[in-house]
């Protein structure tokens, strides 16, 4: 830019006095993007209008930056629609957990807890419980699938991988 005097940088932008108020309205009003296609295209076209004359910019280098500018906002309509489909998939994929897991009410369960403590030499000895009882329900809680099993008296959330047996012909431990 011809006139250095009457630009500002910040962040490593340079921009033009102008323009660097709008862009500050335009945040007061509740904006809060970064540059924008508007902003980048305001910031080119300030651009080759103060640049020096008699050492014009290379028009390769515009269209450089126009490519860039073009990849970056395709790279980011591509990250926003995986992000949806991410979504998406992620409530399809519980919506048939939670489906699967529904057939498992009323049936017999078997599963298994594991416990550690330490002995009286620093040992630690892990303990394994075996529990039977019958499916209440399903739970989903943080994306971590459960099930809810009555057992004694006592109702237990079990996480799938600690179930051991389904269905009839429970051993006792």
């Amino acid at each position: 830019m011809a006139n250095s005097l009457n630009t500002i940088t910040v962040d490593g932008v340079t921009q033009t006095v102008e323009n660097y108020q709008a862009s500050k309205a335009q945040a007061a009003n509740g904006d809060n993007s970064t540059l924008g296609k508007d902003a980048f295209l305001q910031l080119l076209v300030t651009q080759m209008k103060y640049q020096d004359p008699l050492d014009p910019q290379d028009n390769g280098e515009y269209l450089a930056q126009l490519a860039q500018f073009s990849a970056l906002e395709q790279m980011t309509n591509v990250s926003e629609g995986l992000s949806d489909v991410s979504k998406l998939v992620g409530n399809i994929d519980t919506s048939v957990l939670v489906g699967q897991l529904s057939n498992m009410i009323g049936k017999d369960v078997q599963w298994i807890t594991e416990s550690s403590s330490t002995d009286e030499n620093g040992k630690t000895i892990t303990n394994k419980e075996t529990f039977e009882g019958k499916v209440t329900g399903v739970s989903i809680s943080d994306g971590s699938p459960t099930v809810i099993a009555e057992s004694g008296g006592k109702t237990y959330q079990v996480g799938i991988g600690n179930i051991s047996r389904i269905g009839e012909g429970m051993q006792n431990s």
